[in-house]
C-alpha cells in the first residue's frame, strides 16, 4: 500500500532508538524526509547515518530535551515548517506511590505531557495554514489500564491524552489528524530497565523476569519496534483522514478491555 506521504517531512522526538527509531524508519521506507531529536549526540547521529544510507531520504538531527524551553527552541528552529509530528518521550521511573513528591510529578508532567502540548501548540499552526498534518502521540497502555508501578507515567499520560481527545476535534475540520498510539511492552531499552527491576525485586534473572511478564501476554511475546512504526506510519499517511482522536493500543492483548 503507498501511504501517499513520498516527500513529506516529520519531526519525531525521542527518535535515535526504541520505539522512536521504529517510527522513524517507517516514515522514511515511506520516502518522508525526517529531523531526528534525542538527548545524546553520538546515538542520535548513528541513527541518523543508518537511515540515510537505507532509504535515502534527508536526514536531520538536533540534540536537545524537549521537556526544557531551550530544548523545544533549538529542535523547533531546526525542524521548521513539518508535516508530521510524532511525541515521543521515555517514561519516568517506576515505584512506589507514597515515594512521589511533588518535584517528581512536575518532571513528569514537562516530559509527558506539557512538552508534547508545547510541540502540538507550536507547529500544529503551520499544519493548519498548508490545510494538512498528521499528529502521533505515543503514550502508554497505562492510560487505559494504569500500572501501579507507573504512577507517575499514568498521571502524566492520561492528562495528555485528556488534552488530545479535546483538541484533536477541534483541528480535524482543517486537515490536521491527531491521534496517540499507547504501547503495551515492546523489546526496547525500557523493557530492559522494568525486567531488570521486577528481577531484582524477586531475586530471579532478567531472562525469567521477560519470560514471566510474556506469559501474561495473549501473543506471548513483546512487540517489536518495527511493528510500531508501521502503525505510526499508517497514522500519518493519506489513509488515515477519518480516524480522529483515538487511543489504539499496540499491546498484543495485554489490556484486557471491550472500549
Amino acid at each position: 500500500m503507498d501511504l501517499g506521504i513520498k516527500g513529506k517531512r516529520a519531526l519525531i522526538c525521542a527518535s535515535s532508538k526504541g520505539l522512536g527509531r521504529g517510527c522513524a524508519e517507517a516514515l522514511a521506507a515511506e520516502g518522508v524526509n525526517v529531523v531526528l531529536n534525542a538527548r545524546s549526540e553520538g546515538p542520535l547521529s548513528e541513527t541518523a547515518e543508518a537511515i540515510r544510507q537505507a532509504y535515502g531520504v534527508t536526514v536531520e538531527t538536533v540534540a536537545g530535551d524537549i521537556s526544557t524551553e531551550e530544548g523545544r527552541a533549538e529542535v523547533l528552529r531546526v525542524a521548521g515548517a513539518v508535516d508530521i509530528l510524532v511525541n515521543n518521550a521515555g517514561g519516568p521511573p517506576p515505584g512506589v506511590w507514597s515515594d512521589w513528591g511533588r518535584d517528581d510529578f512536575i518532571k513528569a508532567l514537562d516530559a509527558n505531557m506539557l512538552a508534547p502540548i508545547a510541540m502540538i501548540k507550536a507547529l500544529v499552526p503551520g499544519m493548519i495554514d498548508r490545510g494538512w498534518g498528521r499528529v502521533v502521540n505515543i503514550t502508554s497502555q497505562s492510560v487505559k489500564a494504569p500500572i501501579p508501578a507507573l504512577g507517575l507515567s499514568n498521571s502524566a499520560r492520561t492528562g495528555l491524552t485528556g488534552y488530545v481527545a479535546g483538541t484533536s476535534r477541534q483541528v480535524a475540520p482543517e486537515g490536521v489528524v491527531m491521534n496517540n498510539l499507547l504501547p503495551g511492552i515492546h523489546a526496547t531499552d525500557r523493557a530492559v530497565s522494568l525486567d531488570g527491576g521486577v528481577a531484582t525485586a524477586q531475586g530471579i534473572t532478567p531472562e525469567e523476569a521477560k519470560a514471566q511478564r510474556e506469559a501474561t501476554i495473549p501473543a506471548r511475546r513483546y512487540g517489536t519496534a518495527a511493528e510500531f512504526g508501521a502503525t505510526c506510519a499508517f497514522l500519518c499517511s493519506q489513509h488515515a483522514g477519518f480516524i480522529i482522536g483515538q487511543n489504539i493500543l499496540l499491546d498484543g492483548g495485554g489490556v484486557n478491555t471491550t472500549m
